[in-house]
């Protein structure tokens, strides 16, 4: 039988204090105040004094994850619900606005059920994300290092031989540079380069050793590494931003939740395609893209579909896109079904899941919709 919800409890959280404003079940005003430093204790004191069943909500911010958490572990707390700022504007926007207000109108949403929710990850979907963004940082400063150390070499004096190779920060191209004979700065400049470069791999090393082991460990990104193109990183990226497909209702809804579905606009019996969604998951989007720019290269299938849209006349971005799009109907589909793509009928399965080949009678492959 589902208890009844006695207390609804409106929190504007910042950094150092929070806005609170409780309503009880009959809409009137059971206590407002300010809680300082977001003090767990004083939570805990509130739901003991209010003494029934509550529903809490505040909007998603940039450490959501501590409020959201404390309030979970509450015993009196049935539901903590993350509200979605820019949704909440919109529905209660008005001149007055401050955090009294603010505090006081999450309660009413609340209390109404109609608060536009965002979703609150799982601790191990953050962590991961955590993994993922971290590298990401250290991945961007080693990619600004080389390119200002191709900058460098690219100005050095006439009569000096660089490296010739494939790969110039390779054990073989670093060791030319290490023994070039270049003038004041350039010598600093580069030696300065090469153990930045050094010390970045080592800090990148550990991080994708850690997410190689949260990706064999982890049932749906294994599952996503059988499509072509998805290695750990972007099945990292992918399995931790979806954090489980259940949330979506539709392929259409994760489609458009990746912004790889164009928007549309319709009048008078009229539609038209506009560009792809803005607000969507920007992670996902940019997997979903990388990994299509690798599977045109990888596999037959998602190579001719990139040529036929080519030869449609579509642009390398919007052919592309359109791949990436088609992956991502893929993935949904294969963590929906909880099977494993494969493009013919002799490839093993992966263990404890059951396989198909990729026929388009069963959704997963053929031309986009």
């Amino acid at each position: 039988m589902k208890t009844s919800i006695h207390y609804y409890i409106g929190i504007d959280a910042h950094k150092r204090f929070s806005q609170v404003h409780v309503l009880a079940n009959d809409g009137s005003t059971a206590w407002k105040g300010r809680i300082e430093d977001n003090d767990p204790a004083a939570f805990e004191g509130l739901v003991h004094m209010l003494g029934g069943s509550c529903k809490a909500v505040f909007e998603a911010s940039m450490n959501w994850h501590v409020l959201h958490d404390t309030l979970s572990s509450m015993e009196g707390i049935e539901e903590v619900v993350m509200a979605h700022p820019l949704k909440v504007r919109i529905i209660c926007d008005a001149q007055l606005k401050n955090d009294k207000v603010d505090a006081m109108r999450l309660a009413q949403l609340l209390r109404l059920d109609m608060v536009p929710r965002a979703h609150a990850a799982s601790a191990e979907a953050r962590h991961t994300k955590e993994l993922v963004r971290q590298r990401a940082c250290w991945v961007g400063m080693r990619t600004r290092i080389r390119n200002r150390t191709h900058r460098l070499l690219g100005g050095i004096p006439a009569g000096v031989d660089l490296p010739q190779c494939s790969d110039l920060f390779g054990r073989k191209g670093t060791c030319a540079m290490r023994g070039l004979s270049l003038p004041e700065p350039h010598r600093m400049q580069l030696d300065q380069n090469l153990e930045t470069l050094v010390e970045l791999q080592a800090k990148i090393g550990p991080l994708e050793k850690q997410l190689e082991t949260r990706c064999r460990d982890n049932p749906d990104m294994k599952l996503l590494r059988t499509i072509p193109g998805l290695g750990k990183l972007l099945a990292s990226v992918i399995g931790s931003e979806i954090d489980g497909i259940g949330r979506f209702a539709t392929k259409a809804h994760f489609i458009g939740y990746c912004g790889l579905a164009p928007t549309t606009h319709g009048s008078a019996g009229k539609f038209n395609q506009g560009r792809m969604i803005a607000q969507c998951n920007r992670m996902l989007k940019w997997a979903f893209i990388e990994a299509a720019w690798v599977a045109i290269g990888c596999d037959g299938y998602f190579g001719s579909l990139f040529k036929s849209q080519r030869d449609r006349g579509k642009k390398a971005n919007t052919a592309i896109t359109i791949v990436a799009r088609r992956i991502a109907q893929i993935a949904w589909e294969i963590l929906s079904q909880r099977r494993a793509y494969r493009n013919d009928i002799t490839t093993k399965p992966i263990t404890g899941t059951k396989t198909f080949p990729a026929r388009s009678s069963q959704g997963l492959v053929g031309e986009p919709a």
